[in-house]
């Protein structure tokens, strides 16, 4: 088995089922996205080197991690930065029905356009 999708397979619930929800979420806003397996996490890549976001899960959440989130509008006001993170936000869930998945969609594909932007300037 892939080892991401063995890493969400083996979370205890309501992990599992947060992450199973945000793994369909992703797939649906950014079908492009490739799941891997880095530093022990489920991380979606946009290309072979262009990170776009993951699955952490912690004692009492489960953090959908995006990379360069900084740079994100955040016009919902639901970004945490926590941790001391500078680039790093976070869609941040205790619990299965507190995903909004207007939200995430909408911030999955506003990091999509900025990370494919970014990567245009730079080739």
């Amino acid at each position: 088995m892939n080892p991401a999708l063995e890493y969400i397979d083996r979370a205890p619930e309501p992990f599992r089922a947060i992450m199973l929800h945000l793994q369909m979420l992703v797939e649906a806003a950014c079908p492009s996205a490739q799941l891997k397996f880095k530093w022990h996490l489920p991380f979606y890549y946009l290309d072979e080197k262009t990170m776009f976001c993951f699955f952490n899960y912690r004692k009492t959440f489960v953090d959908l991690g995006l990379a360069y989130g900084n740079l994100l509008s955040d016009s919902h006001g639901v970004l945490v930065a926590g941790e001391n993170r500078k680039m790093m936000r976070s869609l941040r869930y205790y619990e299965l029905e507190a995903i909004d998945d207007a939200v995430v969609i909408e911030t999955l594909q506003e990091l999509e356009q900025l990370r494919t932007a970014a990567k245009r300037k730079t080739t």
